[in-house]
């Protein structure tokens, strides 16, 4: 688990900030009674025309299909076609504002632009067509088809584009899967190391204990060197995205399919039915985890497989991914508050450095982190007022990073139509103060402290994420979440100790050198006694 974890550090401190575009709707309705109604997103430029926010507003006008048609030429249509018309016309072979100018010169009162390939935001050079001042939208050439099978060929349509909703109930989502996954991965920490101190008591027990121990503990040293490697992951990617985005894809279905099997084999190993065993390898195995272990690998291909299907596989990437940061929570011990603050303080900088700082470094301005969790655009095509190519084919789904809990926006907008939107979540921001959380809850256990740390800092994680909630939306712009869960998390549990004035021990760890000086004893007693054996006899 540990190369696992050096290799997904890199995906840490992660809010990612959307990507804002002119999105709006166009607003169909069919000539039946009652008449059939339907709406398509539509990307327009705010700088060309203003849409009006609602349909009480809105004027409809009829659609004229003339998609076999790029309307390059006035020649291309017969006259008084488009007059007091919606025309729908081809990308390619000219500029939008051209196509626009035509229409407008013919008659039309709104003119859609059919794309085959991925919408992109229009962006010709205004200056040069002052003259043309109907809208001017792009449409996907498949929502034209559709509109034509549901609604028929006689068909109104018209263009409004409503405010996005201030708040969306997809964070109070995201809000109680990240509270719940902190709580629960600090809670199973301290459930293990209960099981390790009733081991020490127990040499026949902290033998088994230690052959089954899968923990891996940072120290100081380890956490500058984990940072390190962060920052050169995440640069790798930066620049080698295109080939790594699947390495990392890969890591992820094996991460997680180990991740939630351990899950649930703690849940079923609590369970007192069905333990009957086969013999394989000289080993004797449960008949269940076998079971289990092909459902996990898989819900992992099953994912991999449908990961670009946003109906649906978020909700499958989120349980692999709360089981990922459960297992990881668990598995990865911090050995003190100083190591929990050397890893909290220089992961705070890293994801401040790679989102504020590197905007004024790169050359197109833009921050690494974003560009690496947004990743590349799929949509390649070039448009700045020259030719615009059409490729035949449909690009293809743009590859993301596997790294973030994700759920679907629920306020009604034109996001929602164009790209189903998501309030996302880095894996970072549950992980790094998860593990300040497990630290909490292990003290607690050895010093039998009634959970105070454990409960102080679950609730202050809490309060930074309703700060970063609160803060994105009067920004109205992603925000690196660790900026502010580190500071509410360590003052937290900084408090806690010192009010309790056990901050030296806190700071410092209670049980890990006495774990070590009990193993050291039980190993010097195990020699003296062989050692006076011989001499006995």
């Amino acid at each position: 688990m540990r190369a696992v974890g050096l290799l997904w550090a890199v995906l840490c401190g992660l809010l990612l900030p959307p990507v804002t575009a002119d999105e709006g709707i166009l607003h169909a309705s069919g000539s039946g009674v009652p008449p059939v109604t339907k709406d398509y997103c539509i990307i327009y430029n705010s700088n060309w025309v203003s849409l009006p926010n609602s349909l009480d507003n809105a004027t409809f006008r009829a659609l004229e299909n003339l998609t076999s048609t790029v309307l390059c030429s006035s020649s291309e249509v017969p006259s008084g076609i488009m007059k007091d018309k919606a025309v729908v016309v081809m990308r390619g072979n000219c500029t939008f504002l051209e196509k626009a100018r035509i229409a407008q010169n013919l008659g039309a009162k709104m003119l859609l632009i059919a794309s085959k390939p991925r919408l992109s935001p229009l962006s010709d050079n205004k200056t040069d067509f002052e003259d043309v001042t109907l809208p001017v939208a792009l449409i996907r050439y498949s929502d034209i088809v559709d509109m034509q099978l549901t609604l028929g060929n006689e068909v109104n349509v018209t263009l409004y584009s409503p405010p996005l909703p201030e708040f969306d109930y997809s964070m109070v989502v995201i809000f109680l899967i990240a509270v719940f996954t902190v709580a629960l991965g600090g809670y199973w920490s301290g459930v293990a190391e209960l099981e390790n101190l009733k081991a020490i008591a127990s040499p026949g027990e902290r033998e088994t204990r230690r052959k089954k121990e899968e923990n891996v503990t940072f120290t100081p040293v380890t956490v500058i060197l984990f940072v390190v490697i962060c920052c050169v992951m995440l640069v790798l990617l930066y620049f080698f995205y295109k080939w790594l985005v699947y390495v990392i894809i890969s890591v992820f279905c094996l991460a997680s399919a180990m991740s939630l099997y351990n899950c649930l084999a703690a849940l079923i190993g609590e369970i007192p039915f069905g333990q009957c065993r086969i013999a394989c390898c000289n080993r004797s195995i449960e008949v269940r985890l076998i079971f289990l272990a092909a459902f996990c690998i898989a819900a992992a291909v099953i994912w991999a497989v449908f990961r670009n299907e946003d109906r649906w596989a978020w909700i499958l990437q989120d349980i692999l991914g709360v089981a990922f940061c459960l297992n990881f929570i668990k598995t990865l011990k911090m050995p003190n508050f100083k190591s929990c603050v050397i890893l909290l303080g220089l992961l705070l900088l890293y994801d401040v450095f790679f989102v504020f700082i590197t905007p004024f470094i790169t050359k197109n301005g833009a921050s690494i982190m974003v560009e690496v969790a947004a990743g590349p655009f799929g949509n390649s095509e070039k448009n700045d007022g020259n030719l615009v190519e059409v490729p035949t084919e449909r690009s293809a789904p743009h590859e993301k990073l596997p790294v973030v809990i994700r759920v679907p926006r629920l306020g009604y907008s034109a996001s929602t139509l164009c790209d189903m939107p998501f309030s996302l979540l880095g894996f970072g921001d549950i992980i790094v103060p998860g593990l300040l959380v497990a630290y909490c809850r292990r003290f607690d256990v050895q010093t039998s402290s009634s959970s105070v740390y454990y409960i102080s800092c679950t609730i202050a994680y809490a309060i930074g994420m309703v700060l970063t909630f609160v803060v994105l939306a009067l920004m109205k712009m992603g925000q690196p979440a660790l900026l502010y869960l580190v500071p509410c998390t360590l003052l937290s549990s900084s408090l806690v100790a010192w009010k309790r004035k056990e901050m030296k021990k806190f700071w410092k760890g209670s049980s890990y050198q006495m774990m070590e000086h009990l193993d050291y004893t039980g190993n010097e007693e195990s020699t003296v006694s062989a050692s006076e054996q011989p001499g006995g006899q």
